[in-house]
Formats: C-alpha cells, sequence, structure tokens
C-alpha cells in the first residue's frame, strides 16, 4: 500500500477508547461546553482546541516565485506551512485554499470561518490586494490575521539589520537605507525599520520604474507614502554613500558598480529567491567590508521566514491576542537579534554539517533549528502583547512560561531545570577533567556563565588559554588547575600510595598517575574535598574511565556503581538501571541496582514504582535465568524498603494499567517507572528501541552509588550533554533530601 500523499493529517488528543469517551467525545457531554461557550464566547479558548489552531489561507495568485497558478496549485506550499507551525511551534495549522481573487469576496470568506480558529496566516496572495486584504480583516475579525510575505520576512531583515548595525557601530536613526523592490514584502521592511528608529529622509525606495519620489504619477497609496523629496532617479545614484541596500526584486538587480558606490563597511541583504540580486561571490569581488544576507540556505545569514512565524503565533495564542500589533513584531526581531549573540549549541552545528557558528559578519541571524527559538521568541511577543492591551490573557510568571516552552520542544527540560533550580543555590564546584578540550572549555564556561556552578579545568595553562582564544573566551574565563603543578599534587599521591601500595603500585607508579592521569588527580580532588563533583569521558571510552575513577573513589557505604538512564516520552517518564555498568548481574547486584535507581528517582522527584523486568511474568514461564530475579525480588522483601517493587515481570504487563486484572496481587499501584533490567544488552536494546522507534528523549547514563559524585560522558559528547551532565554532578543524585 502507497503512504498517505501530503504532508500532514490529524491526531486526537484525548482517547476514543470506552463508550465513557464517545459519551464525552460526542453526545451527550459535549452538550456542557456548548451551553458554556453561547454564555461566555471567551471560553470556546478553555473548552476547544482553538487557543492552538491556525489557519494558513491562500488564493494562489504569488505562489513561491511562480505567480498565479491557482488556490489548488497552493496546497503543497500551504500543508508546507503547516508542518512547520507543527515542528517548530507546536501549534496545530490547517491549510485552507479559497477559490476567490477578488478582494471583497475573499475577504468575506475568510471572515466567515475566521474565528474558528486562534489565528490566521495568511500566504502567497499577490500585491496590492494582500494589503487591502491583511488590513480589512484585522479589522473584521478579533483574533491575529498575520500577512507572513509581508511582515515574515520584515521581523527576520530586522533583526539581522540590528546585528549588522551593532557590528559596524551604527545606529538605525543615522542608517542611510535604500530598498530595491517594492511588494509587499518589501515595503513591510520600510515600515518595520522606520517604525524601529530609522529616517522617513534616510530611506530611498526603488521599484521597476525606479526611485519614489515625491510626486511622481501612479504609485497607490502604501507605495506613495514612502515617497521622499530627492533628485535621485535610478537605483544606481541611490545607492551612493547608502550604508544600507535591501533587495527583495529579482536576481542580477544589483550590479558591482552599485555595490562599489555603498558607504564604508556596507549592509547588504540580497533576499531575492531563488536567485539574490546579488551574490556573496560577486560582492567579494568588488570589496571585502561588506556584511551581506540572502534568501539563501546555502550562503551566511539566511533570511528564513520560519525563525518567525511559528514563534510569533506561539506568543500571540497564548496570551489569546486580538492581532499582532507592531510592538510585538519589534518585540520578536530584537529577540532574534539577541539570540544570535549567543554562543550556538551543538546540535545546531551538527545540523549545519558540524560548523561552528560565532557571532560575526557571517552570523547576525540565528538558524532554524536552533532548539532555544522557543523559548526565546514567544515569551516577547507575549509580552509586547500584554503591555500593548490586545492580550485577553496575562502571563503572571513569564520565567515560567519560558520553561513551559522548553518542555514542548525537550520533553527532558523539566527533569533539567529542577536541577538547574537547585544548583544555582548551592554553587558546587565542578572538574572538568579534559580541561584542554575545546568542546569541553565552552561547556565549563556555559555552565559557570548560567550561575551553575564553579567550574574549574584540569588542564596545562597554556594549551588551556590558547584553546579559550580560539573559541571566543577571554584567558580568565575559566579557573585551571595543573595537576603536575598544584601545591595538592604531593598530598594526593601520598593518599593514593597509601591505598594502593598492597595492590601492586610503586610509589613512582602512583606519582606518575597523579602527575598524568587528569581522571586520577580529578577524583582525588573529589575524595580530599577539594571539590564536589566531576565530569569526564569526552575523550575516553567510559571503561577506562571508570577503572581509574574507582582506584581513587569507592561505592557509597551500602551502594554499588550503577547507570542509570531516563527515557523521556510525551506521556511518561521511565528509569532505567544498570545500563552501563553490571554486565550481567547477580541476585543481590540487582537488589542493589534496584535500591540505586529509586532512590535516584526521588532525587529527581519521581515516586518509584519499581518492576524487574524479564521474558517472563511471576514464574511463567520458568527458566533458571528467572531465578536471580526472583531472589532479587526477595532479598528486598527482608530489607523492608521503602518504595514499591515487583517482579519478575514482561515488560508490557509492568507498562500495562490494568495488569492487576491478570495479576491482582502485584504490589505495583500504578504502571512501573522505574524498570530494573537484568542485564546491560536488554537495557540497551531497550532504551535505543524506545529512542528510535518510539520517539523518546534519552538522559545518561548517569552514574550513581560512588561516595563522590561523579559523571561519564559518552565518548566526544555535545557541549549540551557535558553541560548538562556537570549539573547532575552538581545535583548529586546519590542524596535524597528530606
Amino acid at each position: 500500500m502507497r503512504p498517505q500523499p501530503g504532508k500532514i493529517g490529524l491526531a486526537a488528543t484525548k482517547p476514543m477508547a470506552t463508550q465513557r469517551d464517545l459519551a464525552l467525545a460526542y453526545s451527550p457531554g459535549v452538550a456542557a461546553p456548548v451551553r458554556a461557550i453561547a454564555a461566555d464566547p471567551d471560553s470556546v479558548y478553555d473548552y476547544t482546541s482553538k487557543g492552538n489552531m491556525v489557519a494558513v489561507v491562500s488564493n494562489g495568485t504569488a505562489i513561491l516565485g511562480l505567480g498565479n497558478l491557482g488556490a489548488a496549485a497552493s496546497k503543497p506550499v500551504m500543508e508546507g506551512k503547516a508542518v512547520l507551525f507543527k515542528r517548530f511551534a507546536d501549534l496545530d495549522a490547517f491549510d485552507v485554499e479559497v477559490e476567490y481573487t477578488d478582494p471583497d469576496r475573499f475577504i468575506e470568506c475568510v471572515q466567515g470561518f475566521g474565528n474558528s480558529f486562534g489565528g490566521i496566516n495568511l500566504e502567497d496572495i499577490k500585491a496590492p490586494e494582500c494589503f487591502e486584504i491583511e488590513t480589512r480583516l484585522r479589522e473584521l475579525l478579533d483574533i491575529p490575521v498575520f500577512h507572513d510575505d509581508q511582515h515574515g520576512t520584515a521581523i527576520i531583515a530586522a533583526a539581522g539589520l540590528i546585528n549588522a548595525c551593532h557590528l559596524t557601530g551604527r545606529k538605525f536613526e543615522d542608517l542611510k537605507v535604500v530598498l530595491c523592490g517594492a511588494g509587499a514584502a518589501g515595503l513591510s521592511v520600510i515600515e518595520l525599520i522606520k517604525s524601529m528608529g530609522v529616517k522617513d529622509e534616510n530611506t530611498t525606495v526603488v521599484d521597476i520604474d525606479g526611485v519614489v519620489y515625491r510626486g511622481r504619477e501612479g504609485d497607490h497609496g502604501r507605495l506613495a507614502s514612502h515617497a521622499i523629496e530627492t533628485d535621485k532617479r535610478t537605483l544606481l545614484e541611490a545607492a551612493e554613500g547608502a550604508d544600507c541596500l535591501l533587495g527583495l526584486s529579482a536576481a542580477g538587480a544589483f550590479t558591482p558598480e552599485i555595490v562599489s558606490r555603498l558607504a564604508p563597511n556596507p549592509i547588504i541583504f540580497a533576499m531575492a529567491n531563488p536567485t539574490p540580486e546579488i551574490t556573496p561571490e560577486e560582492v567579494a569581488k568588488v570589496r571585502d567590508d561588506a556584511i551581506m544576507a540572502t534568501g539563501r540556505s546555502d550562503y551566511p545569514n539566511q533570511v528564513n521566514n520560519v525563525l518567525g512565524f511559528p514563534y510569533i503565533f506561539r506568543g500571540a495564542l497564548d496570551v489569546r491576542a486580538r492581532t499582532i500589533n507592531e510592538e510585538m513584531k519589534i518585540a520578536a526581531a530584537q529577540a532574534l537579534a539577541a539570540l544570535a549573540r549567543e554562543d550556538v549549541p551543538d546540535e545546531v552545528a551538527e545540523a549545519y554539517g558540524g560548523d561552528r557558528l560565532q557571532y560575526g559578519r557571517d552570523y547576525i541571524i540565528p538558524t532554524p533549528f536552533d532548539p532555544r527559538l522557543i523559548h526565546y521568541i514567544p515569551p516577547n511577543v507575549a509580552e509586547a502583547a500584554v503591555k500593548t492591551g490586545v492580550a485577553r490573557k496575562s502571563i503572571e510568571d513569564f520565567e515560567a512560561y519560558r520553561r513551559e516552552l522548553e518542555r514542548r520542544s525537550n520533553p527532558s527540560a523539566s527533569i533539567q531545570q529542577r536541577i538547574t533550580a537547585s544548583i544555582r543555590k548551592t554553587q558546587k564546584r565542578i572538574v572538568f577533567a579534559e580541561g584542554e578540550e575545546p568542546s569541553v572549555i565552552r561547556a565549563a564556561y556555559a555552565f559557570q556563565n548560567q550561575g551553575l556552578g564553579q567550574a574549574v579545568l584540569i588542564a596545562r595553562e597554556d594549551i588551556a588559554r590558547a584553546n579559550m582564544r580560539a573559541v571566543g573566551l577571554p584567558d580568565d574565563a575559566l579557573e585551571i588547575c595543573n595537576a603536575r603543578l598544584s601545591e595538592h599534587n604531593a598530598e594526593y599521591a601520598d593518599f593514593l600510595y597509601e591505598k594502593l601500595q598492597r595492590r601492586g603500585f610503586l610509589r613512582r607508579d602512583v606519582q606518575r598517575r597523579v602527575n598524568n592521569d587528569r581522571n586520577i588527580f580529578s577524583a582525588c580532588m573529589l575524595k580530599m574535598g577539594h571539590a564536589d563533583g566531576m565530569v569526564t569521558g569526552v575523550t575516553r571510552h567510559s571503561n577506562v574511565v571508570m577503572k581509574d575513577v574507582t582506584l581513587v573513589l569507592e561505592p557509597a557505604e551500602g551502594s554499588r556503581a550503577v547507570g542509570i538512564a531516563a527515557a523521556i516520552g510525551q506521556d511518561r517518564t521511565l528509569l532505567f538501571g544498570d545500563v552501563s555498568i553490571s554486565e550481567f548481574p547477580d541476585a543481590e547486584g540487582l537488589a542493589e541496582i534496584a535500591i540505586a535507581t529509586a532512590q535516584a528517582a526521588k532525587r529527581l522527584r519521581i515516586t518509584p514504582h519499581l518492576a524487574f523486568l524479564s521474558y517472563s511474568s511471576f514464574g511463567n514461564p520458568p527458566g533458571e535465568r528467572t531465578e536471580k530475579i526472583q531472589e532479587a525480588v526477595r532479598i528486598l522483601d527482608r530489607l523492608d524498603v521503602d518504595f514499591e517493587y515487583e517482579g519478575e515481570m514482561a515488560a508490557d504487563i509492568a507498562l500495562s494499567p490494568d495488569h492487576h486484572d491478570l495479576y491482582p496481587f502485584s504490589r505495583l499501584t500504578r504502571p512501573a517507572n522505574v524498570l530494573v533490567m537484568p542485564a546491560i544488552h536488554s537495557a540497551s536494546i531497550a532504551l535505543r528501541l524506545l529512542k528510535s522507534a518510539g520517539g523518546a528523549t534519552v538522559i545518561g547514563p548517569m552514574l550513581v552509588g560512588l561516595e563522590k559524585p561523579v559523571q561519564i560522558a559518552r565518548l566526544g559528547a555535545s557541549v549540551t550533554d557535558i553541560v548538562n551532565l556537570a549539573g547532575i554532578a552538581a545535583y548529586d543524585l546519590n542524596t535524597v533530601e528530606a
């Protein structure tokens, strides 16, 4: 059977498994919200999905750069737009293709269905009709109406312009701007940057007939409003001494001569698609001081509307805004500009072939795959809506709102946020053992700069400082500790020799390890109380790291080292143990793993309901491999632990809310959320299946059970992973708060 055509479908948000579900979904239960909405129309946001729904509407009169091909031909583009709304902002968007090209009939049609949605995104409607359509629909409808071809481009271009001015030392009020292309997008860009401070007299608009000057005949009202007193009549003349050249016209519109006439350090945004007015290569032949942006993804600084519309609607709908005003657009542009100046996470580099992006002339606009967009842009848009009085609903705590948005795109955010909130109060001292690695340096700086704790690099000073400079940090950004030169070197060697002298180690062996092995030295720092936790593993396999660390550190009293992992889905979080240390634990080992994993769950504010997993459930089918699991349960019985546990159980039984129907004697009062695996290989298989086929987000392995907090990253871990593990080390999963 062929796959379903198209890009979108419909998924229910509530189950339809029982007669009661059907009654609530339709009749008779649905009558209650019907009456409530009739009495209070605004309550439709409380009882229906309107507040998360956007209609993407077009008549197909200006599809991409292809022209007027009709409403039906626009459907693939509108479906694609709907997919982007869902992917980037978790908004449900529905494409609506309207056959009317007459503005009056189009407006009447959209007015008829518009209030069924939380917002209207107009798309691919030709100018100048699009201006009238948007203006009148904004007046007629009590929801946001946003023509993305106009305002989306304007917002992204304005964000890039903010940073281009920042890099070249310019101010908006002094900026001399020339716009080539007086269509919907071009005029919207000019109008937005004027509202941000660019002066009318410093702005020249050029269309196909030349400079738009005061008194020129035939210009429609919106275009005429941008006419200026000037004797210049051509783009070449207008470009003389201009600071900024904006293009939303056609390929080849900017010639080398035009570029040569611009002021020093010119800002050139050549945004025509698919071929820009001039390419960066062509500009480079004329001058090397230009900052360039295009609409192309294969050049730096792409002006891409997907950076705007999903997040603008997200913020607008979350406060039930009646419109999207200038202040909301400016807030979005300013937030985008600020984000581009932040350090870029590894996920972005991976999405772009490993290139390390850094704020500067070739990176003034964030990239669409930056995971921070969802919690950077909407809060600023929402706050602007509240301040300007167009919001029906206020947000009392914008920091909590940011955390909620982060959880929408990253299911693991709730756990990470809990850890972050706790460790900011304690300010633990965390050792980054591989302190010469650029990724570790960036992670240590991010950890410290975010106020998560104090970072210490174990490294040779000259190499660490050289690498700091290479990643854009000052020499004194982080504390560096050289193991060989440390004032504690002899103390650590004495301690370790006493510990290992009867295990075949000579004094010189121990001294060499303290001097040269950063994991040994870092573990000694923890043991002797000179640091609170450590993170390592980026350059060595975890088993090698574990051998080094356990030469210094012992298991915590009554515990053992255990690797746990969290698999976080949309509706549940599961903790797994052991996933990295004990290959085939015996019964006693399984019991210890259960205790350590349950304790970690409590530390993460998860009430443990623990199941020992197996291929069998309660003795059926029988087998010798299940006997050790049964014995592990009996060990816990004797220990009288303070958490629910049961087993041995098959995975589907453990996770089923109805398993009491078959096994009424089960001690679990709810489906298991802590799973003790019989061996590492089964844990690995289960986690990879959940991640790849089930779409779960996996955190870990997280190491628990040592006397001091140590976290071992995977080989080649990303900066984000290292920071998260440093946070877990500072949080200390071994300690359960009262």
